[in-house]
């Protein structure tokens, strides 16, 4: 691909080796390559893989829910709220938190926590290298986890297993650190997936939560992951709604305010569960014991309120559905609104295996539905509906503690297939998001790596050098800089970029800048100048203006009508 005013913007003295700075090889590089065809074919196959796994993984739950609540061997689809154990329960979620704590000491402590915050770490600080044995041991935990009554989704386990592999097949292939972070969020994302069936949300979460940058040498390969995980959940897991509700119709002005004020409350309650769980993790911190044990302690909380309320054990996608339906009990909802945000919150806190996804789209949905009974209750004439008022919870708790709202939105629209949806999402997740902005600096993925020091991005922006113009850091030339080697020179309309790439390729201290007319010397560019034009530029977007005066604008109206009047 060759760029029509590359010629124009870049020269090199012919007495240079052509190869040092060819424009049309940068354009290449820069966009489409060979290289994006190869790390598309890589993701694609990853994507087929982690689907498989993505499958074993569902399978091996419930396995190890058959064996540890109905003592059977048997991988059909199990849940543990139907068990008979009485208060043995208790014990169970306890016996497989100690297997996971052993795992952690002996395999490795980064199966630990939730799956997205430790993918996210090591796209930071590592330069996406992540263990292979992860690939393994997470979801092997996870199961473990899950199968003894954790009260998380399988999602998180996948994402973060999904990222391993694609990081372990980024670190076998002869690739660069921004290549193999490719790698792994079409890992993650695709089983994410794999999972759900949701190709969009998962590009979506690629984009907000993982790769930090959206151009076509990432976002190809991911996006092409994403289409290959959700292939593969239409052949594995079946082509229907993963959580199907009952029809929707275009929700009317005054529900939707209802709505969007819901979102707004959710908003508050998302930054509270978000603070709640990095609470209870610095009080086990402060623990006199191993972390290893850490996680059986967080099981008491598991096993007590799975005793009292057995449905708030296991995955609980089924609860998720039976919310949508809006035909749940009061007591079921608010023991998945209270006592599941207790047992997740207590055990993800105590560093066990497990996901965030799950459970707060069950707390988000069962919220959802108590704001919509009470606004029932006092203005029965709100138009609003118990089903839409659960879709709205769920994807507004999800946008507003792990501030994604893009993905929180369309992953809602795709798990339930329901068009009329999406502007009840759009507005109640944009309120969410809003109100978590202001409540929390964080988002329940950031703050634990913030915590140890990792900056996250929290904004997607041009790069300023991309956007000046090598005239816009140009010091005009004095009689000085006459004898300054113009060997390597660029032109003033070239993009400022392109002169740090020269200075930095050919460790100048100045660059000459010349006419393109007649190739005379009109000034000069150097670090200095060009760190003074990106620091003015910065400012400048972020200065307050007033564009237009309506004070003066009304004066001129006032002038011309007289003028017209007159002139009558």
């Amino acid at each position: 691909m060759k760029h029509k005013n590359m010629n124009e913007t870049i020269s090199i003295a012919p007495s240079l080796d052509g190869r040092a700075y060819d424009p049309e090889k940068t354009a290449v590089d820069k966009t489409i390559s060979g290289r994006l065809f190869y790390l598309t074919i890589q993701a694609v196959i990853n994507a087929f893989i982690i689907g498989l796994i993505a499958k074993v993984l569902v399978l091996l739950i419930n396995l190890i829910t058959n064996i540890s609540f109905y003592g059977k061997f048997s991988i059909a689809e199990a849940s543990p709220a139907h068990n008979t154990l009485g208060l043995w329960v208790i014990f169970i979620p306890i016996i497989g938190s100690i297997i996971i704590g052993i795992m952690a000491r002996l395999g490795s402590a980064a199966i630990r926590g939730h799956g997205i915050p430790e993918a996210m770490e090591q796209v930071l600080t590592n330069e996406s290298r992540i263990k292979p044995v992860i690939t393994i041991l997470k979801p092997l935990s996870a199961a473990i986890s899950i199968g003894t009554g954790g009260p998380f989704g399988a999602e998180g386990p996948i994402i973060s297993t999904g990222g391993a592999f694609g990081s372990f097949a980024g670190q076998i292939m002869r690739i660069s650190p921004n290549e193999r972070k490719i790698m792994l969020t079409a890992g993650a994302t695709a089983g994410m997936a794999a999972i759900f069936g949701t190709p969009v949300a998962a590009v979506l979460l690629a984009i907000e939560l993982l790769l930090f940058e959206f151009s076509p040498k990432s976002i190809i390969p991911v996006a092409m992951a994403c289409a290959t995980g959700t292939a593969m959940h239409l052949w594995l897991f079946g082509s229907g709604p993963v959580f199907p509700m009952p029809g929707l119709s275009a929700p009317t002005g005054q529900a939707l305010i209802w709505y969007i004020i819901g979102g707004a409350i959710i908003g508050v309650l998302a930054a509270l569960v978000s603070k709640s769980i990095y609470a209870v993790e610095d009080l086990f911190e402060k623990l006199p014991i191993h972390w290893m044990w850490w996680p059986a302690i967080g099981a008491i909380a598991i096993g007590v309120t799975g005793y009292f309320a057995p449905y708030t054990l296991g995955v609980g996608y089924n609860n998720i559905t039976a919310l949508l339906s809006g035909s749940l009990p009061l007591k079921m909802v608010l023991g998945l609104c209270f006592l599941k945000f207790i047992s997740w919150s207590v055990s993800l806190g105590s560093g066990t295996s497990g996901g965030t996804l799950a459970p707060l789209l069950t707390i988000g949905g069962a919220t959802g539905i108590l704001f919509g009974m009470i606004v029932l209750h006092f203005f029965p004439e709100s138009q609003i509906n118990l089903p839409t008022c659960a879709l709205i919870g769920m994807a507004a708790m999800f946008a507003g503690a792990a501030r994604a709202l893009l993905t929180a939105v369309i992953f809602a629209y795709e798990v339930t297939m329901q068009p009329y949806g999406l502007l009840p999402l759009l507005g109640a997740c944009s309120a969410s998001y809003f109100v978590s902005f202001f409540l929390m600096k964080g988002s329940i993925m950031t703050e634990k790596i913030q915590r140890r020091g990792v900056a996250t991005p929290n904004s997607y922006e041009p790069d300023a050098l991309q956007q000046l113009n090598v005239s816009d850091a140009m010091a005009a030339a004095t009689q000085e800089d006459e004898n300054i080697d113009t060997a390597v020179y660029i032109y003033p309309t070239a993009k400022l970029n392109q002169a740090v790439e020269l200075l930095s390729t050919y460790s100048l201290a100045v660059l000459p800048v010349l006419n393109p007319a007649n190739n005379t010397l009109i000034g000069i560019v150097t670090p200095q100048t060009i760190f003074n034009a990106y620091t003015e530029f910065r400012q400048a977007g972020d200065r307050y203006q007033q564009v237009i005066s309506i004070k003066r604008r009304r004066n001129k109206l006032l002038v011309r009508s007289k003028k017209i009047f007159n002139q009558k």
